[in-house]
């Protein structure tokens, strides 16, 4: 059930993908500039906008919709992959041990005029619960600057801070965090 004054949540759809992609690169447009500088955010809006289409496939990837726009999207992976904007690797694609590792939060974007709302909680919400009912007992994440403040709101720790080379050379310093399924 989605909370009072949120658009309704959803699964999100194959289909879904170019809007998803515009909802993306719009958000961080508008909220990168804020934290990053302008060459940092140019190349965000190429590498980290890429929408990885393995999160939709394996049904993990939800999305908030009003008036018939997307106004936020997120989601959680069983796979290895952390976080899109470096590259492939190999092992990416490979299954997580719900046992020994985290889930991945991965692809949270909401649109400027959306934020402070309760709409990044509740994807993070919805993630958990997806996560926990496949038996895995910590969440894991990399956080770009926008989006730590939410994070540790909803009981993230930092485990360290990098600085994420994209394809291009730019870097983006990023917040590694984890937190355990089921609360603080």
């Amino acid at each position: 059930m989605d909370p009072p004054g949120l658009p309704p949540q959803r699964l999100a759809l194959a289909t879904d993908a170019p809007r998803i992609a515009e909802l993306m690169r719009a958000s961080i447009l508008a909220l990168f500039p804020r934290f990053y500088d302008e060459r940092q955010t140019a190349s965000a809006a190429i590498y980290v906008a890429d929408l990885d289409m393995t999160l939709i496939e394996d049904g993990t990837y939800f999305v908030h919709e009003a008036d018939g726009e997307i106004v936020a999207c997120g989601g959680w992976s069983r796979r290895d992959k952390l976080y899109t904007g470096s590259g492939e690797s190999d092992g990416d694609a490979r299954l997580l041990d719900p046992r020994t590792e985290p889930a991945r939060v991965r692809a949270m974007f909401v649109r400027e005029d959306w934020t402070r709302r309760g709409i990044g909680r509740a994807i993070l919400e919805s993630c958990e619960d997806a996560a926990r009912a496949e038996g895995f007992r910590d969440l894991a994440l990399m956080a770009t600057l926008p989006g730590e403040q939410l994070y540790r709101a909803f009981g993230f720790q930092e485990t360290g801070r990098t600085q994420v080379p994209m394809p291009d050379g730019v870097t983006l310093e990023c917040v590694a965090m984890v937190r355990p399924v089921g609360g603080f």
